[in-house]
């Protein structure tokens, strides 16, 4: 049975660390409270929350080697994430990154810049035989004219698809069915602009559904031609922030596979969200249906 859902991009081995108490501060100790090493990445953690929402997905991008290996074949062996376009040759412990987490407080560590000033390859082409026959694509925009690659093929072979953190002049956005930015990328791409000055800006450039997200505060959302709007973000006891960006577009492609108008996209992105910050580690606690639904209805 061919799988319903496309994911290219990042797919890492997250070492994570939630620290006991406040964040991390110069010369002072802290206590670790839970350590994991688990999948993660951009694809890899909306591969996982796709898994729990009921979706069959192939995902594909980041080499992957024999450090994080194991570790992935072991976690999704009885989930519906499809490995097979994986290389696993990767002569190399892999790509990992390093979070210490401390409630809504999170930092990232790792070697990207490294990597991606090598100008060496360490991620796979886009397939067309894996695209083909989906109902739905995420595609991260890391990998330049490979990112550009599969938003084409999904072109070809009529598939929506989601992206993330695009600027308005790109052709991953000005294509994509829903480009979802978060407030680091316009902060740091839009300086001096206001959250509803990028959104006009964004969507004049495309006809799909362009999403701003803003941590605690409201998601803007709308379409060329029609007004922005607007939907507070629903309130929940932050656990852990890790991963609240990738189960939101795994939310969206959700969506895009139900058929869900605009708003009930952003509502139903925005409460898978929801419920990922509530738990740690996400990987081992992912939305399910049913939860998502209730935050939503607000019980």
């Amino acid at each position: 049975m061919k799988n319903e859902a496309y994911l290219y991009g990042q797919i890492l081995g997250t070492h994570s660390f939630l620290l006991r108490g406040d964040f991390l501060k110069p010369d002072e100790y802290s206590e670790i409270d839970a350590q994991y090493f688990l999948p993660g990445g951009e694809t890899g953690t909306a591969a996982t929350v796709l898994a729990s929402l009921g979706v069959s997905v192939i995902m594909d991008g980041t080499w992957i080697g024999k450090d994080v290996g194991p570790m992935l074949r072991e976690f999704y062996r009885e989930k519906s994430v499809d490995l097979s376009s994986l290389n696993f040759d990767y002569d190399d412990p892999g790509v990992m990154d390093y979070v210490v987490i401390a409630g809504q407080v999170r930092s990232p560590m790792g070697r990207f810049q490294t990597l991606f000033s090598s100008g060496e390859r360490w991620w796979n082409t886009p397939k067309e035989e894996d695209i083909t026959g989906c109902r739905a694509a995420a595609i991260d925009p890391y990998f330049g004219e490979d990112s550009l690659l599969a938003a084409e093929l999904c072109i070809k072979n009529n598939i929506p698809y989601v992206t993330i953190d695009t600027m308005h002049d790109n052709f991953l956005h000005q294509h994509a069915a829903i480009n979802i930015l978060s407030h680091e990328c316009t902060d740091m791409r839009y300086p001096g602009m206001s959250p509803e000055e990028v959104m006009e800006l964004m969507k004049q450039e495309t006809e799909g559904l362009t999403i701003l997200t803003q941590g605690a505060g409201d998601m803007l959302f709308g379409r060329r031609g029609e007004e922005t709007r607007s939907i507070p973000a629903y309130k929940v006891a932050v656990k852990s922030t890790l991963g609240a960006g990738d189960t939101y577009k795994a939310g969206c492609v959700y969506a895009l596979l139900q058929g869900m108008t605009d708003e009930e996209t952003v509502r139903f992105a925005g409460a898978c969200s929801a419920v990922a910050i509530s738990r740690f580690p996400l990987p081992l606690n992912p939305p399910k249906p049913e939860e998502v639904i209730r935050v939503m209805d607000g019980n």
